[in-house]
């Protein structure tokens, strides 16, 4: 009887039959354990031959997508030798692939998120069943009218009924197609009219620094109302020959145009504020655009946008700006440029100015709205500090409870307030002519007289 050659097993080999072999016993008591506690499958029920049993409608049973990790791969398939250095390598790579793959699922995430790609459970997200819009009111709804012919009627202020029959009567410019009025390339940052009252111009500033003139005087010379054919029928050639409005624009800044004003003095003198920390003068007499404040340098460290401009009402040389790391300045225009005696800045907010207005007809008192949430009234006939610390006397402020985009004076000394938390607010601040300079009002006497619910989330169509 021949002799059994004993195989000397390699190392690897043993481990792995002993792995094997604890993996059977773990197996076997799994088993043994499941059958204790009665969840050890059950037999199979022999199926009936006197066909009385009825066939069950199965439960649809939803899938649950699973994540796709990465799978672990043979090593001896691969051809890698054990305990090399490549196949520990293999080894220590899908480790951290298993481990990035854990590390992603807790991950925060910073961006925008949807209801409707992240249910958890239950209806599958609707959003025009939306059950959570009563919850918040936004205020007025847009595209709807907030007062009719009936309220009109039922107006017993004089002067609101006249206004209100004054807005019924507007209708909407008919010149030419509203997609076919192109005032400026990008998307408008300001707008408004040109003062003269024998033409209708609009002037644009849009995100790029190009400035847009558009002369809402023109026609287009429409086809007759009985005509057949609708603009809808008509094909992208015919589409193409309609009449285009002649519309001038004019690159005046490197970054966006945040505002533009015209001065008192003479209607062919505007002003414009940009992003590219400079105010510029353009003369429409003389086709000319000039700087007239500035930083000192180009470079990146000076970078000072700048988000309005106002010109002062009784002394239309002296101009006013505010700027988005929350300073505000005046400027004399009749100083030489890049002078800086004539040149005054005051630190009002810790956060960006959106916007401020000047009292019509006392130009000493300035009202800001910042991102703070503060809408502040400050005295410029008093200024507090020294040297960089100083600032104008504060009045008084209110804040929102969410961050405000503009504050504006009336003559009478009204101050209204667009705030993102979806009010218009009127602060009735009477008497202001006869105030002392450095007068300061409380947190009573500051707060709102007038609240109207308006949307205001309208920076989705409309730039604040």
């Amino acid at each position: 009887m021949a002799r059994k050659e004993s195989i000397q097993l390699s190392e690897y080999e043993q481990k792995r039959q002993a792995n094997i072999a604890e993996r059977d016993a773990l197996l076997k008591q799994l088993a043994l354990d499941a059958a204790n506690v009665g969840l050890a499958p059950k037999p199979t029920a022999r199926h009936s031959t006197n066909g009385t049993n009825s066939h069950k409608k199965k439960t649809p049973v939803r899938k649950i997508k699973e994540e796709i990790l990465p799978r672990r791969t043979s090593s001896r398939l691969a051809g890698l030798t054990a305990d090399s250095e490549v196949a520990k390598r293999k080894v220590e790579d899908e480790y951290v692939a298993v481990q990035e793959a854990a590390k992603a699922k807790r991950q925060r995430v910073s961006g925008a998120l949807d209801l409707s790609d992240i249910v958890v459970a239950g209806k599958e997200w609707d959003k025009s069943e939306n059950f959570l819009v009563d919850v918040v009111s936004r205020g007025a709804k847009p595209y709807e009218r907030t007062f009719g012919e009936a309220e009109v009627k039922e107006t017993s202020d004089k002067e609101l009924r006249s206004l209100r029959e004054k807005m019924s009567g507007l209708e909407l410019y008919d010149g030419f197609e509203p997609n076919r009025i192109k005032i400026t390339p990008e998307r408008i940052y300001s707008l408004g009219f040109h003062p003269t009252p024998d033409k209708p111009l609009i002037f644009a500033g849009d995100k790029l620094g190009n400035l847009g003139i558009f002369d809402a005087s023109q026609t287009s010379n429409p086809a007759p109302k009985t005509s057949p054919i609708k603009a809808e029928d008509l094909d992208s050639d015919l589409e193409d020959d309609l009449p285009t409005p002649a519309i001038t624009s004019f690159h005046l800044h490197t970054r966006t145009i945040s505002s533009f004003q015209f001065s008192p003095l003479s209607p062919s003198h505007l002003y414009t504020s940009s992003y590219d920390s400079s105010l510029r003068l353009l003369d429409l007499s003389t086709s000319q655009s000039t700087e007239i404040y500035g930083p000192s340098s180009a470079a990146d460290d000076d970078d000072e946008p700048l988000s309005g401009v106002e010109v002062d009402p009784s002394s239309p040389h002296v101009l006013y700006f505010s700027r988005l790391d929350g300073y505000v300045g005046r400027i004399d225009t009749r100083s030489p440029p890049g002078s800086a005696s004539t040149t005054e800045t005051w630190q009002l907010s810790e956060k960006k100015i959106g916007g401020f207005s000047l009292h019509p007809r006392h130009p000493h008192f300035l009202a800001t709205a910042s991102l703070d949430r503060f809408m502040k009234v400050w005295d410029l006939r008093k200024i507090n500090g020294k040297d960089e610390w100083r600032t104008p006397a504060l009045v008084g402020e209110h804040e929102s409870r969410l961050s405000v985009s503009h504050a504006a004076f009336n003559s009478v000394g009204q101050v209204a307030t667009a705030s993102y938390d979806d009010t218009v607010k009127i602060h009735s601040l009477e008497g202001m002519g006869e105030w002392r300079a450095g007068k300061s009002l409380g947190d009573e006497e500051m707060k709102p007289s007038t609240v109207v619910q308006h949307n205001n989330q309208t920076g989705r169509w409309v730039t604040m």
